[in-house]
Protein backbone atom coordinates (compact mmCIF):
# COMPACT_ATOMS: atom_id res chain seq x y z
CA UNK A 1 0.00 0.00 0.00
CA UNK A 2 2.85 2.36 0.78
CA UNK A 3 4.53 1.59 -2.55
CA UNK A 4 1.28 2.29 -4.43
CA UNK A 5 0.85 5.66 -2.69
CA UNK A 6 4.48 6.52 -3.38
CA UNK A 7 4.04 5.85 -7.11
CA UNK A 8 0.74 7.73 -7.17
CA UNK A 9 2.47 10.89 -6.06
CA UNK A 10 5.98 10.76 -7.56
CA UNK A 11 6.20 14.49 -8.42
CA UNK A 12 4.82 16.03 -5.26
CA UNK A 13 8.19 17.07 -3.83
CA UNK A 14 9.25 18.63 -7.13
CA UNK A 15 5.91 20.44 -7.41
CA UNK A 16 6.32 21.89 -3.92
CA UNK A 17 9.79 23.19 -4.72
CA UNK A 18 8.51 24.74 -7.97
CA UNK A 19 5.62 26.51 -6.25
CA UNK A 20 7.84 27.93 -3.49
CA UNK A 21 10.37 29.14 -6.04
CA UNK A 22 7.57 30.67 -8.12
CA UNK A 23 6.23 32.53 -5.12
CA UNK A 24 9.64 33.97 -4.27
CA UNK A 25 10.19 35.07 -7.87
CA UNK A 26 6.77 36.73 -8.00
CA UNK A 27 7.40 38.53 -4.74
CA UNK A 28 10.67 39.94 -5.95
CA UNK A 29 9.58 40.96 -9.44
CA UNK A 30 9.93 44.67 -10.06
CA UNK A 31 9.48 47.03 -13.00
CA UNK A 32 12.25 47.78 -15.41
CA UNK A 33 14.95 50.26 -14.50
CA UNK A 34 13.97 53.91 -14.99
CA UNK A 35 14.66 55.41 -18.36
CA UNK A 36 17.22 58.17 -18.61
CA UNK A 37 15.57 61.50 -18.01
CA UNK A 38 15.57 63.75 -21.02
CA UNK A 39 14.16 67.14 -21.84
CA UNK A 40 14.62 66.77 -25.60
CA UNK A 41 11.45 64.75 -26.22
CA UNK A 42 9.27 65.59 -29.20
CA UNK A 43 5.63 66.59 -29.29
CA UNK A 44 3.18 64.72 -27.09
CA UNK A 45 0.29 63.41 -29.18
CA UNK A 46 -2.66 61.71 -27.50
CA UNK A 47 -5.08 59.94 -29.84
CA UNK A 48 -8.56 58.68 -28.98
CA UNK A 49 -9.28 55.66 -31.19
CA UNK A 50 -12.55 55.51 -33.10
CA UNK A 51 -13.05 51.81 -32.30
CA UNK A 52 -11.41 49.12 -30.12
CA UNK A 53 -8.28 47.70 -31.73
CA UNK A 54 -6.40 44.51 -30.82
CA UNK A 55 -2.84 45.63 -31.46
CA UNK A 56 -1.35 42.13 -31.44
CA UNK A 57 -3.54 41.23 -34.45
CA UNK A 58 -2.51 44.15 -36.65
CA UNK A 59 -0.42 43.64 -39.76
CA UNK A 60 1.85 45.85 -41.83
CA UNK A 61 -0.26 48.17 -43.96
CA UNK A 62 -3.28 48.24 -41.63
CA UNK A 63 -4.80 51.66 -40.96
CA UNK A 64 -5.63 52.94 -37.47
CA UNK A 65 -7.76 56.07 -37.15
CA UNK A 66 -8.81 58.30 -34.29
CA UNK A 67 -9.01 61.90 -33.09
CA UNK A 68 -6.72 64.03 -30.97
CA UNK A 69 -7.77 63.77 -27.33
CA UNK A 70 -6.01 67.02 -26.42
CA UNK A 71 -4.47 70.08 -28.04
CA UNK A 72 -0.86 69.82 -29.17
CA UNK A 73 1.29 72.80 -28.16
CA UNK A 74 4.77 74.02 -28.98
CA UNK A 75 5.77 76.72 -26.45
CA UNK A 76 3.16 79.50 -26.90
CA UNK A 77 1.68 78.15 -30.15
CA UNK A 78 -1.09 75.65 -30.63
CA UNK A 79 -0.08 73.29 -33.43
CA UNK A 80 -3.11 71.00 -33.55
CA UNK A 81 -6.59 71.24 -32.06
CA UNK A 82 -8.28 68.54 -30.00
CA UNK A 83 -10.73 66.65 -32.21
CA UNK A 84 -8.52 66.75 -35.31
CA UNK A 85 -8.57 63.50 -37.29
CA UNK A 86 -5.50 61.28 -37.07
CA UNK A 87 -4.60 58.50 -39.52
CA UNK A 88 -1.75 56.08 -38.92
CA UNK A 89 -0.48 53.20 -41.06
CA UNK A 90 1.22 50.19 -39.46
CA UNK A 91 4.79 50.04 -40.73
CA UNK A 92 5.70 46.69 -39.17
CA UNK A 93 5.12 44.49 -36.12
CA UNK A 94 7.66 43.91 -33.38
CA UNK A 95 7.92 42.32 -29.94
CA UNK A 96 8.48 44.32 -26.81
CA UNK A 97 8.54 43.61 -23.10
CA UNK A 98 5.07 43.77 -21.57
CA UNK A 99 4.53 46.84 -19.39
CA UNK A 100 4.02 45.73 -15.75
CA UNK A 101 0.87 46.64 -13.85
CA UNK A 102 -0.45 46.12 -10.33
CA UNK A 103 -3.83 44.67 -11.28
CA UNK A 104 -3.01 41.01 -10.50
CA UNK A 105 -0.80 39.42 -7.82
CA UNK A 106 2.73 38.37 -8.75
CA UNK A 107 1.91 34.69 -9.21
CA UNK A 108 -0.26 35.52 -12.24
CA UNK A 109 2.74 37.10 -13.95
CA UNK A 110 4.41 33.67 -14.03
CA UNK A 111 1.75 32.50 -16.48
CA UNK A 112 1.60 35.73 -18.48
CA UNK A 113 3.84 36.14 -21.56
CA UNK A 114 6.68 38.53 -20.81
CA UNK A 115 6.59 39.98 -24.32
CA UNK A 116 3.79 41.14 -26.56
CA UNK A 117 3.38 41.97 -30.23
CA UNK A 118 3.34 45.68 -30.84
CA UNK A 119 2.80 47.75 -34.00
CA UNK A 120 5.43 50.17 -35.25
CA UNK A 121 4.16 53.48 -36.63
CA UNK A 122 6.54 55.85 -38.37
CA UNK A 123 4.24 58.40 -39.96
CA UNK A 124 0.93 60.00 -39.03
CA UNK A 125 -1.40 62.36 -40.87
CA UNK A 126 -3.39 64.92 -38.88
CA UNK A 127 -6.32 66.60 -40.64
CA UNK A 128 -7.78 69.80 -39.24
CA UNK A 129 -9.19 73.15 -40.23
CA UNK A 130 -5.83 74.18 -41.66
CA UNK A 131 -5.45 71.13 -43.89
CA UNK A 132 -3.34 68.00 -43.52
CA UNK A 133 0.03 67.75 -41.79
CA UNK A 134 2.46 64.84 -41.70
CA UNK A 135 4.39 63.89 -38.57
CA UNK A 136 7.08 61.38 -37.78
CA UNK A 137 5.77 59.41 -34.81
CA UNK A 138 6.73 56.68 -32.39
CA UNK A 139 4.07 54.75 -30.44
CA UNK A 140 4.67 54.82 -26.69
CA UNK A 141 1.63 53.04 -25.26
CA UNK A 142 -1.99 52.17 -25.83
CA UNK A 143 -4.48 51.45 -23.06
CA UNK A 144 -7.65 52.58 -21.39
CA UNK A 145 -6.95 55.30 -18.86
CA UNK A 146 -8.57 56.76 -15.79
CA UNK A 147 -8.05 59.99 -13.88
CA UNK A 148 -6.76 59.67 -10.30
CA UNK A 149 -7.20 62.84 -8.25
CA UNK A 150 -6.18 63.77 -4.71
CA UNK A 151 -8.77 63.22 -2.03
CA UNK A 152 -9.86 66.65 -0.83
CA UNK A 153 -9.91 67.64 2.80
CA UNK A 154 -13.19 68.69 4.36
CA UNK A 155 -13.44 72.48 4.51
CA UNK A 156 -14.93 74.47 7.34
CA UNK A 157 -17.97 76.67 6.74
CA UNK A 158 -15.85 79.83 6.64
CA UNK A 159 -13.46 78.32 4.09
CA UNK A 160 -16.34 77.09 1.95
CA UNK A 161 -17.85 80.57 1.73
CA UNK A 162 -14.56 82.31 0.95
CA UNK A 163 -14.08 82.97 -2.77
CA UNK A 164 -11.14 81.32 -4.49
CA UNK A 165 -8.27 83.65 -5.32
CA UNK A 166 -5.70 83.43 -8.05
CA UNK A 167 -7.79 81.70 -10.68
CA UNK A 168 -5.51 81.08 -13.63
CA UNK A 169 -6.51 79.74 -17.02
CA UNK A 170 -4.46 76.64 -17.82
CA UNK A 171 -6.10 75.61 -21.07
CA UNK A 172 -9.06 76.95 -23.08
CA UNK A 173 -12.44 75.67 -21.87
CA UNK A 174 -13.55 75.09 -25.46
CA UNK A 175 -11.05 72.25 -25.74
CA UNK A 176 -13.06 69.92 -23.52
CA UNK A 177 -12.31 66.23 -24.11
CA UNK A 178 -15.02 64.10 -25.71
CA UNK A 179 -17.40 62.27 -23.39
CA UNK A 180 -16.32 58.90 -24.85
CA UNK A 181 -12.72 59.40 -23.74
CA UNK A 182 -12.84 56.72 -21.06
CA UNK A 183 -14.74 54.17 -23.19
CA UNK A 184 -12.10 53.51 -25.86
CA UNK A 185 -8.32 52.99 -25.76
CA UNK A 186 -5.96 55.94 -25.85
CA UNK A 187 -2.80 55.93 -27.96
CA UNK A 188 0.16 57.95 -26.74
CA UNK A 189 2.72 58.91 -29.39
CA UNK A 190 5.89 60.93 -29.47
CA UNK A 191 5.93 63.05 -32.65
CA UNK A 192 8.45 65.21 -34.47
CA UNK A 193 7.57 67.90 -37.00
CA UNK A 194 9.54 69.12 -39.99
CA UNK A 195 11.10 72.58 -39.97
CA UNK A 196 8.27 74.03 -42.05
CA UNK A 197 5.62 72.70 -39.73
CA UNK A 198 7.40 74.12 -36.72
CA UNK A 199 7.09 77.65 -38.02
CA UNK A 200 3.49 77.29 -39.23
CA UNK A 201 0.84 75.92 -36.87
CA UNK A 202 -1.33 73.27 -38.51
CA UNK A 203 -4.57 75.01 -37.63
CA UNK A 204 -3.42 78.24 -39.26
CA UNK A 205 -4.09 80.25 -36.11
CA UNK A 206 -1.92 81.42 -33.24
CA UNK A 207 -2.41 80.15 -29.73
CA UNK A 208 -5.42 81.52 -27.81
CA UNK A 209 -3.20 83.95 -25.93
CA UNK A 210 -1.95 87.27 -27.23
CA UNK A 211 1.66 86.19 -26.89
CA UNK A 212 4.38 85.71 -24.33
CA UNK A 213 4.53 88.13 -21.47
CA UNK A 214 7.71 90.21 -21.47
CA UNK A 215 7.26 91.37 -17.87
CA UNK A 216 7.54 89.50 -14.60
CA UNK A 217 4.33 87.67 -13.70
CA UNK A 218 3.28 86.24 -10.35
CA UNK A 219 1.21 83.07 -10.39
CA UNK A 220 -0.84 82.73 -7.20
CA UNK A 221 -0.68 79.72 -4.91
CA UNK A 222 -3.06 77.01 -6.04
CA UNK A 223 -2.33 77.48 -9.75
CA UNK A 224 -2.66 74.13 -11.48
CA UNK A 225 -0.32 72.92 -14.21
CA UNK A 226 -0.45 69.78 -16.33
CA UNK A 227 2.93 68.15 -16.91
CA UNK A 228 4.27 65.09 -18.70
CA UNK A 229 6.61 62.80 -16.77
CA UNK A 230 9.92 62.23 -18.61
CA UNK A 231 11.11 59.12 -16.76
CA UNK A 232 9.85 56.06 -14.90
CA UNK A 233 9.24 56.43 -11.15
CA UNK A 234 8.10 53.70 -8.77
CA UNK A 235 7.91 52.92 -5.08
CA UNK A 236 9.98 49.76 -5.53
CA UNK A 237 12.81 51.11 -7.71
CA UNK A 238 13.15 54.82 -6.91
CA UNK A 239 15.01 56.16 -3.89
CA UNK A 240 14.62 59.34 -1.80
CA UNK A 241 16.49 62.16 -3.48
CA UNK A 242 16.14 60.77 -7.02
CA UNK A 243 15.52 63.48 -9.59
CA UNK A 244 12.15 63.70 -11.33
CA UNK A 245 11.61 65.71 -14.50
CA UNK A 246 8.48 66.71 -16.36
CA UNK A 247 7.46 68.94 -19.23
CA UNK A 248 4.57 71.40 -19.22
CA UNK A 249 1.89 70.14 -21.60
CA UNK A 250 -0.27 73.26 -21.81
CA UNK A 251 0.60 76.95 -21.45
CA UNK A 252 -0.52 78.62 -18.24
CA UNK A 253 -2.31 81.90 -19.01
CA UNK A 254 -2.45 84.88 -16.69
CA UNK A 255 -4.30 88.06 -17.71
CA UNK A 256 -4.58 86.75 -21.29
CA UNK A 257 -0.80 86.33 -21.50
CA UNK A 258 1.29 83.18 -21.45
CA UNK A 259 2.97 83.15 -18.05
CA UNK A 260 4.40 79.64 -18.49
CA UNK A 261 4.72 78.32 -22.08
CA UNK A 262 4.23 74.68 -23.01
CA UNK A 263 7.52 72.81 -22.95
CA UNK A 264 8.74 74.43 -19.74
CA UNK A 265 10.91 71.88 -17.92
CA UNK A 266 9.67 71.09 -14.40
CA UNK A 267 12.09 69.56 -11.90
CA UNK A 268 11.35 67.67 -8.73
CA UNK A 269 12.55 64.82 -6.56
CA UNK A 270 11.42 61.77 -4.64
CA UNK A 271 10.96 62.86 -1.03
CA UNK A 272 10.16 59.46 0.43
CA UNK A 273 8.99 56.07 -0.69
CA UNK A 274 7.74 52.87 0.88
CA UNK A 275 8.25 49.78 -1.29
CA UNK A 276 5.63 47.01 -1.36
CA UNK A 277 6.08 44.86 1.74
CA UNK A 278 5.15 41.42 3.02
CA UNK A 279 1.69 40.73 4.45
CA UNK A 280 0.29 42.28 1.24
CA UNK A 281 1.12 45.83 2.35
CA UNK A 282 1.11 48.24 -0.58
CA UNK A 283 3.82 50.73 -1.49
CA UNK A 284 3.71 54.52 -1.27
CA UNK A 285 5.49 57.34 -3.10
CA UNK A 286 5.76 61.07 -2.33
CA UNK A 287 7.03 63.51 -4.96
CA UNK A 288 7.62 67.22 -4.72
CA UNK A 289 8.44 69.73 -7.45
CA UNK A 290 11.08 72.28 -6.64
CA UNK A 291 11.91 74.29 -9.76
CA UNK A 292 11.40 74.92 -13.45
CA UNK A 293 13.47 75.96 -16.44
CA UNK A 294 11.84 78.32 -18.94
CA UNK A 295 12.47 77.94 -22.70
CA UNK A 296 14.72 81.02 -22.53
CA UNK A 297 16.97 79.30 -20.00
CA UNK A 298 15.82 81.05 -16.82
CA UNK A 299 15.70 78.73 -13.80
CA UNK A 300 13.05 79.56 -11.20
CA UNK A 301 12.62 77.84 -7.81
CA UNK A 302 9.11 76.79 -6.91
CA UNK A 303 7.15 74.56 -4.55
CA UNK A 304 4.38 72.38 -6.02
CA UNK A 305 2.48 69.26 -4.98
CA UNK A 306 1.00 66.44 -7.01
CA UNK A 307 -2.81 66.65 -7.17
CA UNK A 308 -3.71 64.13 -9.87
CA UNK A 309 -2.44 61.76 -12.52
CA UNK A 310 -3.76 59.68 -15.41
CA UNK A 311 -3.00 55.97 -15.12
CA UNK A 312 -3.92 52.69 -16.75
CA UNK A 313 -7.55 51.78 -16.09
CA UNK A 314 -6.40 48.61 -14.31
CA UNK A 315 -4.11 50.49 -11.93
CA UNK A 316 -4.98 50.44 -8.24
CA UNK A 317 -3.33 53.67 -7.11
CA UNK A 318 -4.82 56.57 -5.16
CA UNK A 319 -3.59 60.00 -3.97
CA UNK A 320 -4.19 61.28 -0.44
CA UNK A 321 -4.81 64.99 0.40
CA UNK A 322 -1.07 65.53 0.98
CA UNK A 323 -0.22 64.39 -2.56
CA UNK A 324 1.19 60.98 -1.55
CA UNK A 325 0.56 58.10 -3.96
CA UNK A 326 -0.59 54.86 -2.32
CA UNK A 327 -1.25 51.41 -3.71
CA UNK A 328 -4.69 50.15 -2.78
CA UNK A 329 -5.28 47.15 -0.55
CA UNK A 330 -5.74 43.76 -2.27
CA UNK A 331 -9.25 43.20 -3.58
CA UNK A 332 -11.40 40.07 -3.59
CA UNK A 333 -9.95 38.70 -6.82
CA UNK A 334 -6.39 39.29 -5.58
CA UNK A 335 -7.07 37.45 -2.31
CA UNK A 336 -8.98 34.63 -4.02
CA UNK A 337 -6.01 33.90 -6.30
CA UNK A 338 -3.54 33.93 -3.42
CA UNK A 339 -5.78 31.69 -1.32
CA UNK A 340 -6.06 29.22 -4.20
CA UNK A 341 -2.28 29.08 -4.57
CA UNK A 342 -1.98 28.72 -0.79
CA UNK A 343 -4.25 25.67 -0.87
CA UNK A 344 -2.04 24.17 -3.57
CA UNK A 345 1.10 24.85 -1.52
CA UNK A 346 -0.47 23.18 1.54
CA UNK A 347 -1.48 20.10 -0.47
CA UNK A 348 1.94 19.72 -2.06
CA UNK A 349 3.70 20.18 1.29
CA UNK A 350 1.48 17.48 2.83
CA UNK A 351 2.17 15.01 0.03
CA UNK A 352 5.89 15.76 -0.18
CA UNK A 353 6.45 15.23 3.54
CA UNK A 354 4.67 11.87 3.52
CA UNK A 355 6.62 10.66 0.47
CA UNK A 356 10.00 11.66 1.93
CA UNK A 357 9.24 10.35 5.45
CA UNK A 358 7.85 7.02 4.22
CA UNK A 359 10.88 6.56 1.96
CA UNK A 360 13.23 7.02 4.92
CA UNK A 361 11.24 5.14 7.59
CA UNK A 362 10.04 1.81 6.20
CA UNK A 363 7.51 1.28 9.00
CA UNK A 364 5.82 4.66 8.54
CA UNK A 365 2.24 4.81 7.26
CA UNK A 366 -0.15 7.55 6.19
CA UNK A 367 -1.89 7.36 9.54
CA UNK A 368 1.34 7.81 11.50
CA UNK A 369 2.55 10.79 9.44
CA UNK A 370 -0.78 12.52 8.79
CA UNK A 371 -0.64 14.81 11.85
CA UNK A 372 2.91 15.98 11.25
CA UNK A 373 2.20 16.47 7.54
CA UNK A 374 -0.75 18.72 8.33
CA UNK A 375 1.39 20.88 10.61
CA UNK A 376 4.08 21.23 7.95
CA UNK A 377 1.54 22.05 5.23
CA UNK A 378 -0.05 24.70 7.46
CA UNK A 379 3.35 26.26 8.09
CA UNK A 380 4.20 26.24 4.36
CA UNK A 381 0.91 27.89 3.39
CA UNK A 382 1.27 30.43 6.20
CA UNK A 383 4.76 31.38 5.05
CA UNK A 384 3.55 31.75 1.48
CA UNK A 385 0.71 34.09 2.46
CA UNK A 386 2.91 36.11 4.84
CA UNK A 387 5.56 36.73 2.18
CA UNK A 388 3.14 38.11 -0.43
CA UNK A 389 3.95 41.72 -1.25
CA UNK A 390 1.29 44.38 -1.77
CA UNK A 391 0.71 46.57 -4.80
CA UNK A 392 3.46 48.76 -6.15
CA UNK A 393 3.08 52.43 -7.17
CA UNK A 394 4.34 52.78 -10.74
CA UNK A 395 4.40 55.99 -12.80
CA UNK A 396 5.70 55.07 -16.27
CA UNK A 397 7.35 57.52 -18.62
CA UNK A 398 4.87 59.81 -20.42
CA UNK A 399 2.40 59.80 -17.53
CA UNK A 400 0.21 62.91 -17.38
CA UNK A 401 0.29 64.59 -13.98
CA UNK A 402 -1.43 67.59 -12.40
CA UNK A 403 0.51 69.71 -9.93
CA UNK A 404 -0.56 72.69 -7.82
CA UNK A 405 1.65 75.55 -6.63
CA UNK A 406 2.08 75.63 -2.86
CA UNK A 407 3.11 79.29 -2.85
CA UNK A 408 3.12 82.21 -5.34
CA UNK A 409 5.58 81.90 -8.22
CA UNK A 410 7.23 84.88 -9.93
CA UNK A 411 8.40 84.23 -13.48
CA UNK A 412 10.00 86.36 -16.16
CA UNK A 413 10.15 84.94 -19.68
CA UNK A 414 12.72 87.50 -20.83
CA UNK A 415 16.14 85.80 -20.80
CA UNK A 416 18.62 87.36 -18.44
CA UNK A 417 21.31 89.29 -20.31
CA UNK A 418 24.74 87.73 -20.31
CA UNK A 419 27.24 89.40 -18.05
CA UNK A 420 29.70 91.57 -19.94
CA UNK A 421 33.31 91.93 -18.95
CA UNK A 422 35.11 95.28 -19.05
CA UNK A 423 38.41 94.90 -20.80
CA UNK A 424 41.32 95.55 -18.57
CA UNK A 425 43.75 98.47 -19.06
CA UNK A 426 47.44 97.87 -19.52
Amino acid sequence: MNLFQTRRRPLAALSLAWLLAAGLCAAGETPNSPDALTASSGLYVKVQLNAPVKFSKLKAGDVVEGTLARDVYSTDRELFLAGSRVRLVVNSMTKRRRIPNDHWPGVIKLFTPRHEKFPVFKDATISGAGGESALRVSLISSNRQREVTAQTKKKSASQAEAPESGAVEVSPAKRAAPAKKQALPIMVLEAFTTEGEKSNPANGEPAPSSGLSSNAETLPAGTRCKILLLGDVSASKSNPGDRVQGRLLEPVLLNSHVALPAGTLVEGKVVRKTPPRILSRAGALYLTFTGLTLPGGNRVPMAATLTGTELDQRSHTKIDPEGVLHGEHPGKAWMAINLGVTAGVAKEADDAFQIIFEAIVSTATDASTAGTARIISACASGIYMATRHGRDVVLPRFTEMNISLDRPLSVNLTPEPAATQTPGHN
